[in-house]
């Protein structure tokens, strides 16, 4: 009956929406960073969108987040790049200015569905180049501070008063790390790709820098926490390899006590975590200090040499209609004002929409991907101690300003 209803909302969603009067069968190859299993929103949007449309058939395929990049500039060079695909939203100028993707400019003219008036403004500004729409954002995310409630009251600390501030995280962070039990005060990612760099971000921005300002004295202050955090093991040494994704997995098992992550983790914490859980806005460098947060997610392209562009875009706009879905069944922020009937998670959900009031775009550029390798880099070269955090920083700004300003 579940799904009889959700096929009904998207029939209605599409009324009006681009057509698909033939019969004759396409298969649409899709690429993915979801997991079949968990909760495969990729694979949820295909099987509903088939039912609606039997005639288009689709070939989906997991891509491992940190091989992503990688793999999609390959294919696009060798002619063997998917119709469809989700892309990281920092990613999407540089596929844009390189003519990899379609321009929806002209079924966005036509649609009944899509205004991208509606679409907030960072969200907008990752599809948008050189006044054309190259894509639609599937959702937004931005990253908070989970805690386990449980091990606060053990420890002797309030659990409704979280840590606000870096120097409250460090302190916090020491108090709940218990070597005898396996237990790290703090779980976050800080590993050499775009995860490493979407994590550190806010801490630059937040201390008065930005992407192109990331050797001010809050950026290496920053630096420096992390670099003490890890060498007094309040986090564990893999922090250095391991991916959000992995990560979190510790908070859920109770080998750490907090963790920085986003939304996207809720459902399978809701599944794994036999604990309160209490989630708190990211802290800032000092009380007063002005708040920060990554915009993350990503968004639904088509790319350029797609044969059956007419299907594809169906199928954007298809999974457009569902936002007011995404947050109680993938974890994901709208990304234009719908309604969430009945939120679940509803204390985690006031935080993420908060959190989205400060979360900017990573660039946006063209060439992010070389920023942010960068940043990563000269994140690994201080926790590494392969030198101090100004010095890291100080070669990764003159990097960034190579780049910013050829």
């Amino acid at each position: 009956m579940r799904n009889m209803k959700l096929l009904l909302a998207g029939a209605l969603a599409l009324a009006g929406s681009t057509v698909l009067a033939s019969a004759e069968e396409v298969t649409l190859n899709v690429w993915t960073i979801d997991r079949e299993e968990d909760p495969g929103y990729m694979y949820v949007m295909a099987k509903e969108f088939q039912k609606l449309h039997p005639e288009v058939k689709f070939n989906i395929k997991h891509v491992e987040f940190a091989d992503w990049a990688n793999d999609i500039t390959r294919a696009v060079a060798t002619g063997t790049a998917p119709d469809v695909a989700y892309v990281d939203n920092p990613n999407t100028p540089f596929l844009s200015s390189k003519g990899a993707l379609l321009d929806i400019s002209p079924y966005i003219k036509d649609s009944k569905v899509v205004d991208p008036s509606k679409i907030f403004p960072g969200p907008l500004s990752t599809v948008t180049w050189d006044g054309k729409i190259y894509g639609l954002p599937r959702g937004s995310n931005t990253i908070a501070l989970y805690y386990n409630k449980d091990m606060f009251k053990a420890a002797g600390l309030d659990p409704d008063k979280p840590p606000q501030t870096w120097d409250e995280l460090y302190e916090t962070a020491k108090k709940l790390t218990d070597p005898s039990k396996n237990v790290y005060g703090l779980a976050f990612s800080a590993n050499a790709n775009e995860e490493g760099t979407f994590q550190f971000l806010p801490w630059i921005q937040s201390s008065g820098g930005n992407f192109d300002k990331v050797n001010g004295p809050g950026a290496v202050k920053a630096l420096e926490l992390w670099q003490k955090i890890i060498d007094e093991k309040l986090a564990s040494p893999d922090t250095l390899i391991r991916g959000q994704y992995d990560s979190f997995a510790t908070f859920n098992a109770q080998n750490a006590a907090m963790a920085i992550s986003g939304p996207w983790e809720l459902p399978r914490m809701s599944k794994d975590a036999k604990f309160d859980v209490g989630i708190t806005l990211l802290p800032i460098p000092e009380a007063g200090a002005k708040r920060a947060s990554a915009l993350g997610e990503g968004n639904n392209v088509i790319f350029a040499k797609t044969k059956h562009p007419k299907e594809a875009y169906a199928y954007l706009e298809y999974m457009y209609s569902q936002m007011p879905r995404v947050w109680n069944e993938f974890g994901f922020v709208p990304s234009y004002p719908v309604e969430v009937k009945d939120p679940k998670w509803p204390a985690e959900y006031a935080v993420f929409v908060e959190s989205m009031k400060y979360a900017a775009a990573r660039g946006p550029s063209p060439d992010w991907a070389k920023i942010s390798k960068a940043i990563s880099t000269a994140i690994q070269q201080a926790l590494t101690h392969q030198t101090d955090a100004q010095t890291a920083l100080n070669t990764a700004q003159t990097t960034i300003e190579g780049i910013v300003n050829k």
